[in-house]
């Protein structure tokens, strides 16, 4: 979570007419910027991972396994640490722990109450020490964030709370569903970050579509699941606001679990990496390469098979999110006449990318084939003043999007050596990918987040696809990797990423060939070149329909795997024994995974539901269900629970 200001927020009737304003001058901030820093060359090349935590809090009396509501309390000593450290490490008398791993991580607010994200405190950088350093510096973040919570609290990391929404009471302290914010049905105002950022959010999203969020998501129908299926939480006689009308009038949809609020899709977890490059266009070509990897490693990672206290028919979080802040009126849908709107928009604020940036000479024109809309205006703006054409329609079609939260002090402020107004709209593109350029007065560099994948519930596969996706930026920019598909083959990848044990049962499309053109050299050998005369192949030709399990390890001799071309990168480097094997492990979790020897979280998760002696066989994940699954969670998180056999079929035995 970035930067939290502190200021008045305007409503949306008010925010609305500060829209325009606000975008001229965030296209200001980043023109200042791309002046400033589109020359820098040779940044050091670092990278970093986020990871969310939900904060539970046990009944143990009740048996219940709730969430806890004390972000701010736990931040709060948290930040107590962090102040003795500073003051100089181990302090006489102090009950708190002395640490010795530095820099420390760092602790920040997320959007619900219930959670906390960690970074490592400081970028890791390209040395092998450092990303051998990534597992232990995970399972130290849950262990100092363990040690400030209460006795009956724990950090797990999963990406949505089962029960989050349901009837019962899934919240610690309990609050009823009634708050003026969300207007939610099922979540109370409670559960959002106190920050007056982030309930503005809520209303704002709400206000601008004119309706509250609409998410459905298909049921897993099981032998005793009614059919049809009618969302029995749904209470059809509320009154309490007018938009209690929607389920009324058609926002549930039949066979669907019906969400009502931006808390189901800013309240899930995931793992995010960000790399940082060494120049402007290394970090284009990283974002464009790195873009047809977001579904499939979506797939992969795929661990929310619940929502609402249901077993649904999907794997993933993605669209929860894509729902939940859809701010979209019926115009912008395409469900009415253009009247007070400029644009029909095909997407959410939150969903794949639509447009490749790079100026690599691989990038055919064809792959960008979505027909993307854009600001013309800014575009030409951005274009007169020296930004190139690719990059300023990436900019141009970020800032058809409103502003959210305006911030009323901010509008009479100089923008001048700043990025608040260009990340205000920046910021709320939650993309699978995002660019982002270097924050003024730093001396941070142009950046690539890589953002699609789900939470793991274990340290040790968290930093495992960490690990990957590090190595596999090496091997791509160390052999020139092309990845290039159709944006719009994106797309269709994001929908199949969703699909129950879709790492196992669908196939995604996939460039055939990832190395570039050879030609012959003056000598005879064979070496790369950026292009070879003659027409080029019909751009149908260079992609097909492949199984996660072959994009990973390969397809006898059709496709090589990119599990295959990272042990081949690591042949080319001086890597000692020692630190290869404990590569190979983390790679090997990531191989298996796919070919399906290791079951996804997702699968995990959906098994123990059904094999759990209190399940009906109806879909319905009860109070003791839910119970006995995050204490299990926990257990594995924690590194406890193996003698059990709880994450053999997670982890492997010897995960």
């Amino acid at each position: 979570m970035g930067l939290l200001a502190l200021g008045t927020p305007l409503p949306w009737d008010e925010a609305k007419k500060h829209a325009d304003q606000v975008r001229d001058l965030g296209i200001k901030q980043l023109l200042q910027i791309w002046n400033k820093y589109r020359k820098n060359e040779r940044d050091v090349l670092l990278w970093g991972d986020e990871i969310e935590y939900l904060v539970l809090a046990y009944d143990e009396e009740n048996k219940n396994a709730c969430l806890s509501l004390r972000q701010a309390e736990i931040l709060a000593e948290l930040a107590k640490n962090e102040s003795l450290r500073k003051a100089g490490g181990n302090v006489p008398d102090s009950k708190e722990p002395a640490y010795t791993s530095e820099p420390l991580p760092t602790f920040h607010p997320e959007f619900g109450r219930f959670m906390l994200e960690a970074t490592p405190g400081a970028p890791f950088g390209l040395t092998w020490k450092d990303l051998l350093a990534v597992e232990g510096n995970m399972k130290l973040r849950r262990t100092i964030a363990k040690e400030h919570m209460a006795e009956n609290e724990a950090p797990i990391t999963l990406p949505s709370f089962p029960m989050l929404g349901t009837k019962g009471v899934f919240t610690q302290p309990y609050y009823p569903p009634t708050g003026s914010q969300s207007r939610s049905q099922f979540i109370p105002d409670e559960a959002i970050n106190p920050h007056i950022r982030f309930p503005t959010l809520a209303a704002n999203i709400t206000s601008r579509r004119g309706m509250k969020v609409a998410i459905n998501m298909p049921v897993f129908c099981d032998e005793n699941t009614p059919c049809p299926f009618n969302d029995p939480t749904i209470d059809y006689d509320r009154h309490l606001y007018p938009e209690d009308d929607d389920v009324r009038n058609g926002a549930a949809k039949e066979g669907h679990i019906y969400m009502d609020a931006m808390g189901f899709g800013m309240g899930c977890c995931c793992l995010q990496i960000t790399f940082q490059a060494k120049n402007i266009t290394e970090a284009r070509q990283l974002y464009d390469q790195l873009c047809p990897l977001g579904p499939v490693m979506l797939a992969l990672t795929a661990a929310s098979p619940i929502f609402k206290g249901f077993l649904a028919d999907v794997d993933v979080r993605w669209n929860v999110i894509s729902g939940a802040v859809d701010d979209r009126t019926e115009e912008e849908k395409g469900l009415k006449p253009q009247k007070d709107n400029r644009y029909v928009i095909p997407k959410s604020r939150y969903d794949s990318v639509s447009t490749y940036i790079s100026q690599d000479p691989a990038l055919r024109s064809e792959y960008n084939d979505l027909d993307l809309v854009i600001d013309k205006d800014i575009r030409q703006r951005l274009v007169d003043n020296g930004v190139d054409e690719r990059l300023a329609t990436h900019f141009a079609h970020l800032f058809i999007r409103d502003p959210l939260v305006i911030f009323q002090e901010t509008l009479s402020e100089s923008p001048d050596d700043k990025a608040d107004h260009f990340e205000n709209i920046q910021s709320t593109n939650w993309q699978h990918m995002r660019f982002k350029p270097p924050p003024p007065g730093g001396n941070i560099g142009w950046r690539v987040e890589f953002r699609s994948m789900e939470i793991q519930v274990t340290d040790h596969e968290n930093a495992a696809f960490a690990i990957f996706i590090v190595l596999l930026t090496r091997a791509i920019l160390s052999y020139g990797l092309n990845f290039y598909i159709p944006i719009s083959k994106v797309d269709e990848n994001m929908a199949t990423a969703h699909h129950r044990d879709a790492v196992l049962t669908k196939k995604f499309w996939f460039r055939k060939n990832l190395f570039p053109p050879r030609k012959p050299a003056s000598n005879g050998s064979q070496t790369p070149a950026p292009s070879c005369p003659g027409t080029p192949p019909p751009v149908e030709d260079e992609y097909t329909l492949m199984t996660v399990d072959e994009i990973m390890n390969g397809r006898q001799d059709e496709f090589v795997g990119l599990i295959p071309l990272i042990e081949s990168y690591l042949n080319t480097v001086n890597v000692d024994v020692v630190t290869r094997c404990e590569l190979a492990g983390y790679l090997s979790l990531v191989s298996k995974r796919a070919s399906g020897e290791l079951q996804t979280g997702a699968t995990w998760i959906r098994d123990f539901v059904r094999n759990h002696p209190d399940y009906k066989k109806d879909s319905a994940v009860s109070q003791s269900i839910n119970y006995d699954l995050i204490k299990a969670v926990e257990a594995l998180g924690s590194g406890q629970g193996r003698e059990a056999g709880l994450g053999d079929r997670l982890l492997g035995r010897f995960g």
